[in-house]
């Protein structure tokens, strides 16, 4: 059996008074695409913010590769040049063309040459259908554009792990298509990947594993089969039900 690569124990996340997630448990092996769905505030990117280290825990323990990554003396930094993430607002440098977002970190935190860092980034760009636009700045493409960008500048870090926050949330319905388009290709070669996401047609065919929160907590887990056409929460069923009588 493969080893897991992430494992989440026990987890809970307050802002206050507010328990914004109770309990969670799930884990992550090679290969699986988990998709994690829920309603608006039920949770989902605050999980992921957890997972990467943007938000600390307010109790329980995140393991990669068996090693707990939210305590004392860890470098977030070198943990996350092993889990990427793919944020919904993009998040390029505005003052930088879109090559040059795909370079810097890799030059910065991977220490890598500027020539091995370009070569790097064109493979990945061009993965995403972005090689033309290498010259371009960000308020010269548009969101589908920049997310992919933004695809290709995570996945030239060579990341074990990449995490994607409502990635299509940000586009227009017209370019939505196409980032869904690259991720199924990374799903397809292989790519270890957790999606917060409200394409439900998309957890349900490239998904391996459905992650259903509500209210700060896991209400139901399970293959894409199970979960949309055997779901056993009642939450489940009324959450899925306007997607299935579509």
């Amino acid at each position: 059996m493969a080893e897991t690569i992430l494992q989440v124990q026990h987890l809970s996340k307050s802002f206050g008074a507010n328990a914004v997630l109770k309990d969670i448990d799930f884990s992550v092996s090679p290969r699986d695409v988990t998709c994690i769905i829920g309603a608006s505030g039920s949770g989902k990117s605050t999980l992921l913010r957890c997972v990467n280290l943007l938000e600390t825990p307010t109790s329980g323990d995140i393991l990669f590769h068996g090693k707990k990554i939210n305590g004392k003396g860890v470098r977030a930094s070198e943990y996350r040049t092993h889990v990427g993430m793919v944020f919904q607002s993009f998040n390029l440098f505005s003052n930088m063309t879109v090559l040059e977002n795909c370079m810097v970190g890799q030059t910065k935190v991977l220490k890598k040459s500027r020539q091995e860092a370009e070569a790097n980034a064109m493979k990945y760009l061009e993965k995403v259908g972005m090689a033309p636009y290498i010259h371009a700045r960000p308020r010269q493409i548009s969101g589908g554009q920049k997310q992919r960008v933004a695809i290709a500048r995570a996945l030239a870090m060579n990341p074990e792990l990449l995490l994607f926050d409502e990635p299509t949330s940000a586009l227009d319905p017209e370019m939505v298509g196409e980032v869904l388009s690259v991720m199924r290709d990374l799903a397809r070669e292989g790519t270890t990947m957790i999606v917060v996401t409200h394409e439900m047609a998309f957890a349900r065919d490239v998904s391996n594993h459905v992650v259903f929160m509500a209210d700060g907590v896991i209400c139901e887990e399970g293959s894409p089969g199970q979960i949309f056409e055997n779901p056993r929460q009642a939450r489940t069923k009324e959450f899925l039900s306007r997607f299935l009588e579509g």
